[in-house]
């Protein structure tokens, strides 16, 4: 069994109010390239399909285009996707059951009900079957009615919740079960501070989100969304893909890419990267003006200005946008800076010009001469 994991697409996405759907396109046509290069069984969209509850009509006309590129390029496979925190559940779950029977699975709503279970997918092959259980973003107000609440008739906290979610499910040990999900799973022994989080990520204050990565071990293999960087979450087999293409400057430099998972006998996983190659790069250009304006190019560009002296700023950003057709921002790298280290009591008395010093870091020869100057000035004034 052959499968592509995906997530994170973030269609109609901006950045610092460009729009990306150029990029999109692009790089959603390499997906379904790459689809017909490789012929997966199935393809999975692990959650935030859209940037947007409420995506704007060519948002939706993108991803209507990619799924329609998609099977003409694997007609055999079947498509499973999941809503994501930044999609709307119940856009995403409309026409499921018609869907369904056109090997399209699009769930955007978690089980709610008691009877109601998580949407589990069969696939067979020659080694048996293979189950997906498409699980999509929880939050523990929507699956009360099943999951219950705390001793003060409280929600419980996303990570109970997806736990008691999860474990009551009858998942057969002896079959391959693949779960796919989006939230924010902390492998054990991991503290949520030290995962590496995207500047395009949504994060919930003190991490309240977070879900042990331990009931992950009931299955397979986990197709992972919601970080934006590739990562595992605590095994080879637990998964976060991460976006195929950048969302922010702060994925600048990320190699971007499909996995690709072969799942052959019970316990035999593979997994490879097909990396993606984007119609324009995220990045970062840093040195003074004359040094970045030598690296002019059409990607998206983040310019930080290392200059220690004043730039006339309209003549500075109009030769850097003749430059960058794509700039982004401009930034001033500030090499002096005030340390602020130093603590001082009320019984210490620090000479004037050792003070002054403190603050203004690195002054040579002449500055310094100046800095006394100055100081004998107004002392005289005094």
């Amino acid at each position: 069994m052959k499968f592509f994991h995906l997530s994170d697409l973030h269609i109609g996405l901006k950045l610092f109010n460009r729009s990306l759907i150029e990029d999109q396109e692009y790089i959603l046509k390499q997906i379904a390239e790459k689809a017909a290069e490789e012929i997966p069984d199935a393809v999975v969209i692990a959650g935030d399909i859209y940037d947007k509850a409420v995506p704007s009509a060519e948002a939706v006309e993108v991803f209507d285009h990619f799924i329609s590129e998609l099977t003409a390029a694997v007609p055999n496979a079947v498509i499973m996707m999941i809503s994501g925190n930044h999609d709307s559940a119940s856009r995403v779950n409309v026409f499921r059951s018609v869907l369904s029977r056109q090997k399209i699975h699009m769930i955007g709503i978690p089980p709610m009900q008691p009877e109601e279970y998580i949407e589990q997918v069969s696939l067979q092959d020659s080694y048996g079957n293979v189950n997906f259980y498409l699980l999509p973003f929880v939050k523990p107000s929507v699956v009360k009615q099943i999951v219950g609440t705390d001793e003060n008739d409280n929600h419980l906290s996303y990570n109970a919740a997806v736990h008691r979610l999860i474990e009551r499910e009858q998942i057969d040990p002896a079959s391959r079960n693949v779960l796919v999900s989006h939230q924010f799973y902390l492998p054990a022994g991991r503290n949520a501070d030290e995962i590496e989080r995207m500047d395009s990520e949504i994060r919930t204050v003190g991490n309240i989100d977070e879900v042990g990565a331990d009931i992950l071990e009931r299955f397979d293999y986990a197709a992972l969304g919601h970080i934006h960087k590739p990562m595992k979450a605590g095994s080879e087999v637990y998964r976060y893909c991460g976006t195929p293409l950048a969302c922010s400057v702060s994925e600048a430099g990320q190699q971007k890419g499909i996995l690709m998972v072969e799942m052959q006998d019970k316990g035999e996983v593979k997994v490879a990267v097909l990396p993606l190659k984007p119609l324009r790069q995220v990045r970062v250009i840093k040195g003074n003006l004359e040094e970045v304006l030598q690296q002019s190019c059409s990607d998206y560009v983040t310019v930080i200005l290392t200059d220690q002296v004043d730039l006339d700023v309209i003549d500075m950003q109009d030769r850097l946008r003749n430059a960058y057709p794509n700039l982004l921002e401009i930034r001033r790298e500030t090499l002096r800076q005030a340390d602020y280290s130093v603590n001082f009591t009320a019984k210490e008395e620090m000479d004037p010009f050792e003070l002054c010093s403190s603050f203004l870091k690195d002054l040579d020869d002449a500055e310094q001469e100046l800095l006394r100057d100055v100081i004998h000035t107004i002392q005289e004034v005094q």
